[in-house]
């Protein structure tokens, strides 16, 4: 199916503003929602405000759509009260509403922090299963397995990203790992609003030579990364994190946070 009609929730975030940008004027319909004040500036662009966490609202925000690029959500750690009403209910709002609504295909913003605990002298792919860092983590490998439920009883293609350090360039050796270009994200989301899918959950990341993370699922579906964070290297390989748990877990400075020792959680 080609997507012609596409939702991007979280619209008005760091990340929705690259792909409203690079994705302006190509399809019939870019229908954009955020709970931040936006204006219409390309043609093409609908402006559709919404708070995830409102389920009927949801629902009408998803009609008429071939696709859902879901990037709503909190990005950050904080309180299980917000992220149970934005992160958990609001993607299971967003899904409901695109099942209702009879969409094709959702690509969900997950997070490197839904495996943030892993060590990383350790390779991931996208089957590894979440070992989450943070409360945000775990929302986010909780929308993988919402992503699953309604791809596989509904029918609703899902493209989960595991996304890495979405940055201009690294800023940190962490990042010569984890770092996604601006247009390798774009790159990214244009596979997942047209390769044939089921479910899959793959790794947001430039074709970095560092990279903790095998993304040959995301290479089969035919994503094709140009950019490499070595480029990189002598500007930032000095540029380390602070905390020792932060160097030493995928997940960086998510890591340590409310631990205070590594004994404590290692148990």
């Amino acid at each position: 199916m080609t997507s012609k009609r596409i939702l991007i929730t979280g619209a008005a975030g760091r990340l929705g503003t690259i792909l409203r940008q690079s994705l302006a004027g190509r399809f019939e319909l870019l229908r954009l929602s955020d709970i931040v004040p936006m204006t219409a500036t390309a043609e093409g662009e609908q402006i559709a405000p919404c708070d995830l966490a409102d389920a009927a609202a949801v629902r009408d925000l998803c009609e008429g759509m071939d696709a859902v690029i879901h990037l709503g959500g909190i990005p950050y750690e904080t309180g299980w009260s917000e992220m149970l009403r934005t992160n958990i209910a609001g993607t299971v709002n967003l899904y409901e509403g695109a099942r209702h609504a009879g969409v094709d295909r959702v690509i969900f913003a997950s997070s490197n922090h839904a495996t943030g605990m892993y060590p990383n002298d350790r390779t991931l792919t996208g089957g590894s299963p979440p070992r989450p860092d943070s409360r945000y983590g775990l929302t986010k490998a909780f929308g993988e397995d919402v992503a699953a439920l309604y791809a596989y009883k509904h029918g609703i293609r899902s493209l989960c990203l595991r996304i890495g350090s979405c940055l201009p360039k690294p800023d940190n050796r962490r990042a010569l790992s984890t770092w996604l270009s601006h247009k390798d994200f774009v790159r990214l989301v244009e596979v997942g609003l047209t390769a044939d899918y089921v479910h899959e959950i793959v790794y947001g990341v430039s074709r970095n030579t560092r990279s903790w993370w095998d993304n040959s699922a995301a290479y089969r579906l035919g994503y094709e990364p140009l950019d490499n964070a070595e480029v990189y290297a002598a500007e930032v390989e000095s540029i380390e994190l602070k905390a020792e748990l932060a160097r030493l877990y995928q997940g960086g400075n998510f890591v340590p946070e409310e631990f205070t020792s590594r004994r404590e959680w290692l148990g």
